[in-house]
């Protein structure tokens, strides 16, 4: 389940389970569960404060669990995924994900949703296959909800039309050119560079900052607050 460390004033928050290597870090309920959790713990912290996201191995996350939308409960299944990146996008402290490994689908979602995104640069995808993928509400491609699709609008500017709409694989270097990651780095640098970036911003932590996130993305968030899926 995903846990938490710190590293002075950085929360690093991984997506996998402690002491396994090459977990894919799937949205499962639980799962999800277990990212508020250690949300809360953070946004409890006083004092400056910021937040890593990684995982280990080869995936930071394989995304949604895609036999879960052929049930009949798939709304809340997605609504329980769109909680999760609302948090992400308006938390009340600087977020970074370190994007050590594989991000696809709803990995790549979560990684948008942070402030900013450090990639490893000779491994490892940045990937939003759902045009690809024939499941449940279409023969040809799943839909991206709409709260899901506008976050993404918002988050990847240029890139997004190619990404969401070809289901493109982007490798760190490619990810740079399209403006998807800031920085590309060695395996091993990755974290250490992303805890940098956040530390350098921890003062900023706090209630303004959640109000100004909130406010950039006012129309994102409402789109969040619901399901919408349309063919």
């Amino acid at each position: 389940m995903p846990h938490l460390r710190r590293e002075d004033a950085v929360f690093v928050l991984d997506l996998g389970e402690p002491d396994q290597l090459d977990t894919e870090n799937r949205f499962t309920p639980e799962w999800m569960d277990a990212v508020h959790a250690c949300l809360d713990e953070v946004q409890a912290a006083e004092g400056p404060k910021a937040l890593v996201t990684t995982g280990s191995g080869k995936f930071f996350s394989n995304g949604f669990e895609p036999e879960r939308f052929l049930r009949p409960d798939v709304t809340d299944y997605l609504m329980a995924g769109q909680r999760v990146f609302e948090r992400v996008l308006t938390f009340p402290a600087p977020t970074v994900a370190a994007v050590q490994g594989h991000a696809f689908g709803a990995g790549a979602i979560l990684a948008m949703a942070h402030d900013g995104r450090v990639m490893r640069g000779d491994r490892g995808f940045f990937c939003l296959p759902e045009i690809t993928l024939p499941l449940a509400r279409s023969d040809d491609g799943l839909v991206i909800p709409g709260g899901i699709a506008d976050l993404l609008t918002a988050r990847l500017g240029p890139a997004a039309h190619e990404a969401m709409l070809t289901g493109r694989r982007y490798g760190g270097p490619d990810a740079l050119a399209a403006g998807i990651v800031e920085a590309v780095e060695e395996q091993e640098r990755v974290l250490p560079v992303a805890l940098a970036r956040a530390g350098a911003l921890a003062s900023t932590a706090g209630p303004a900052l959640a109000a100004m996130k909130r406010w950039m993305y006012r129309d994102v968030v409402a789109a969040l607050g619901k399901v919408t899926l349309t063919l």
